[in-house]
């Protein structure tokens, strides 16, 4: 069977999920089209994504066209989601970017197209809305072309535009032509002679599509279902099969992790090689047990139930080939990103990492552990919420994208979990970064060492965006394997701390010494670990020597900066620098065409949501504002922001051996 995994992508509100319930609905799935604003579409199951009217969690659907079987994925449109986006990205063959008529390029729809081309993910373009009023053609092409700056081939043109009888017209005119020869030697070499092959078009177009160097444009309706069965043609016609041998190594990737009725987790996976079966005992996790990145895991575990997605739903398997995706059940413990089987693409991250933060205050008769528990669970389902508990003030804080993604924390706590909750005020979410290199180093029995073990580590800078990585400078035979692995995971959690209290990143950490105990025994007695190093010696030496490091390094705070795109009245542009210069906004390009002005730069992230509240009474309303993370950038006006440690607190040694020793003595 031949298998297409499509991505429906798009800017809230461009009419993605309706156009998932049009394309099931033409494929003879469904009886009846739903409705967003009624409730009533087959992916937005969740009841807050229904009483909304936005999708949240992701969702997968199938449908069958003549001879393949596309599984479709819906996805959130809401920027507050974009990690559920990412997550999907990693297991498509295809994707459709839906834009709006009538809106246009949207700040969303730009970001999106920007991944989609990084990582040459096939995609198709649908112009939704051309039935509404204020629908446009003409000016949304030239649009698309300007500000997602993709080779772009329209597939026909709309006529009837912003009525109910908008309709869309297939084929090929010069425009389109045109496009296809850019990207093609030998199409424009028959072009400029004036002979094109009969064919010869066809096959450059799906040609260029599945290489992702060119992106056919098809315009419709969702609503009516116009252009949609062209759409349906070409996602058969041009995007490319879901690949693997189905008789090779068993490979996947889990994307989406949910709890079922019965509190049991379960895991979506799309499997890139080799045969899942029921009963299965199978290998999950990062793929790496040994080695290089510490914190990871692979565990076992047995499948205990198979489904995949077959005419709208999915069904009962005894088994799944490479290509399929698939709901596992038995991985208890299993996390989104992690590989099932044999590690089948390296993770990484698509999209920007969230940066505001904020604590959850529990209401009147709000169980703190119920609530850190609903929190770890909806972690599950979203990792980069990345719940925080600091257990010296008793709060618990989580990540965010945005003051939606907020709501709807607290409003699923409330609904699905029956915990009353508020927050605090959302927090700008900075990070670390070394300054120069440090080198500390504590010995085995030597003052003022209270532990059994030999720790030195050298931290140094590294570019910007590279992560944490850890290397030694000793003989890997020098002692146990567990101290060394003692010694990796302390300091990828200790790092999560610097000098001011936010995560430190883009280094890398040498261990320079290292040095034991061996294992003694008194005469006819057994092990004395008083005597001997353990594993808690490391552990606990580690976030000394490695805060003594940081301090000789010196560490810098980094805030998130936006790059953001701000379009409005050019007799407003008097108006807008000052108070754009207030909020630390650096305009680096300054434009005005007939009577509206452009502005393109960039502007602290916390204090984007000032400017989108301030900006339509700076602009009469008409202003619009494109702005997505950018970068990190040392923080230069003001105090240096803080953030309250939830450790032991290694910057005071006195402290931090109190607290520890404590704990060992429990």
């Amino acid at each position: 069977m031949q298998l297409i995994n499509l991505g429906i992508l798009a800017h809230v509100d461009a009419g993605k999920t309706s156009l998932t319930e049009r394309l099931l609905h033409t494929a003879g799935v469904i009886d009846e089209v739903g409705s967003v604003d009624a409730g009533s579409t087959t992916t937005d199951t969740l009841a807050l994504e229904r009483q909304r009217g936005i999708t949240i969690k992701s969702a997968v659907v199938s449908f069958p066209l003549d001879g393949v079987t596309v599984n479709l994925i819906d996805t959130p449109g809401h920027p507050d989601f974009i990690a559920e986006v990412e997550r999907v990205l990693g297991v498509l063959d295809g994707a459709v970017l839906v834009v709006s008529a009538v809106e246009g390029v949207q700040a969303q729809t730009r970001v999106l197209m920007r991944t989609l081309r990084r990582l040459r993910i096939p995609t198709l373009v649908f112009v939704n809305k051309i039935d509404r009023r204020g629908a446009r053609e003409t000016a949304v092409l030239r649009q698309m072309a300007e500000r997602l700056a993709v080779p772009l081939v329209p597939m026909g043109t709309a006529t009837g535009l912003g009525t109910r009888s908008a309709r869309f017209l297939p084929g090929l005119g010069p425009a389109a032509l045109e496009a296809l020869a850019d990207q093609d030697d030998r199409l424009l070499a028959a072009y400029l002679d004036g002979r094109v092959p009969e064919g010869r078009l066809d096959a450059a177009l799906a040609d260029l599509t599945r290489r992702a160097a060119a992106h056919p444009v098809y315009l419709g309706s969702a609503l009516t279902g116009a252009g949609v069965p062209e759409l349906i043609a070409g996602v058969e016609r041009l995007l490319p099969r879901a690949a693997g041998d189905p008789d090779g190594p068993l490979s996947g990737t889990v994307f989406k992790v949910e709890r079922g009725p019965a509190g049991e987790k379960v895991a979506y996976a799309r499997l890139f090689s080799g045969t899942l079966r029921i009963r299965d005992r199978i290998p999950f996790g990062d793929g790496r047990d040994t080695g290089g990145d510490g914190g990871r895991r692979t565990t076992h575990g047995r499948v205990t139930a198979l489904t995949v997605f077959d005419h709208g739903s999915d069904t009962r398997a005894d088994s799944a080939p490479a290509g399929r995706i698939v709901r596992m059940w038995g991985l208890g413990g299993v996390r989104i990103g992690d590989a099932v089987g044999a590690p089948a693409r390296a993770c990484e991250h698509h999209f920007a990492p969230p940066t505001l933060e904020t604590v959850v205050v529990p209401g009147p008769g709000t169980d703190r552990r119920s609530l850190h528990l609903a929190l770890t669970q909806l972690a599950e389902q979203d990792p980069l919420i990345g719940v925080r508990h600091d257990e010296r003030r008793r709060e618990t804080s989580v990540s965010l994208y945005g003051e939606v993604q907020k709501e709807v924390v607290q409003a699923t706590l409330a609904d699905e979990y029956g915990l009353d909750v508020t927050f605090r005020e959302t927090t700008t979410l900075c990070i670390e970064r070394p300054a120069g290199t440090g080198h500390a180093v504590e010995f085995n029995k030597k003052e003022p060492n209270p532990f059994l073990a030999t720790v030195g580590l050298r931290v140094d800078p590294a570019p910007p965006g590279s992560g944490v990585d850890f290397r030694l400078e000793v003989e890997l035979g020098s002692m146990p394997y567990a101290f060394f692995k003692a010694v990796e995971d302390t300091v990828r959690e200790a790092l999560g701390q610097g000098l001011h209290g936010w995560q430190v990143t883009d280094c890398t950490v040498t261990m320079t010494h290292s040095g034991y105990s061996p294992r003694q025994s008194h005469a006819h007695q057994g092990f004395d670990k008083s005597m001997s190093s353990t594993g808690y010696d490391f552990r606990g030496l580690t976030p000394l020597v490695l805060t003594d490091a940081l301090r000789r390094a010196g560490t810098l705070v980094h805030e998130p900066v936006h790059r953001f795109r701000l379009e409005a009245p050019a007799d407003t542009l008097g108006a807008l620098l000052p108070v754009l210069a207030r909020l630390g906004a650096i305009p680096e390009s300054t434009g005005t065409h007939a009577t509206a002005c452009l502005l393109e730069g960039t502007v602290p992230a916390g204090r984007v949501h000032e400017l989108e509240q301030r900006l339509p009474g700076l602009t009469r309303g008409e202003g619009e504002l494109e702005s997505a993370f950018d970068h990190y950038a040392p923080v230069t006006r003001g105090a240096v922001p803080e953030r309250p440690r939830t450790d032991h607190n290694p910057l005071n040694r006195k402290e931090y051996l109190l607290n520890v020793m404590r704990r060992r003595a429990e």
